[in-house]
């Protein structure tokens, strides 16, 4: 018996978010991920399967649905990274000297 699920989700993008993803897609300045994302809305907005864009992107299927989920619920914010990513900030974000009066650095 076959499990898992049977059906690929539905995202129907608005002209103007359709418009937006392949722009993003098109673009050098943003970041990876979101352009991985877009083109994961995109495909599974034109009928691809799962499994396609799973092949095609290079990633799991797990994260498709989730991304699709995503896009559902929140439209064009909800393909944003979550705040709190990456790694915390060295310096304080006070904006010190690195040769005044806090004492990094002595002359």
């Amino acid at each position: 018996m076959v499990q898992g699920r049977k059906t690929n989700p539905v995202v129907f993008p608005t002209p103007e978010e359709r418009r937006i993803l392949e722009s993003r897609q098109r673009s050098t300045t943003i970041g990876r991920g979101l352009a991985r994302r877009g083109q994961i809305i995109l495909m599974l907005s034109d009928g691809a399967s799962i499994s396609e864009i799973s092949r095609t992107i290079g990633i799991a299927r797990g994260p498709i649905y989730k991304w699709a989920k995503r896009f559902r619920k929140k439209r064009l914010d909800g393909l944003k990274d979550k705040p709190g990513r990456g790694r915390r900030p060295f310096f304080p974000s006070g904006g010190g000297s690195a040769f005044g009066k806090d004492g990094l650095r002595e002359a």
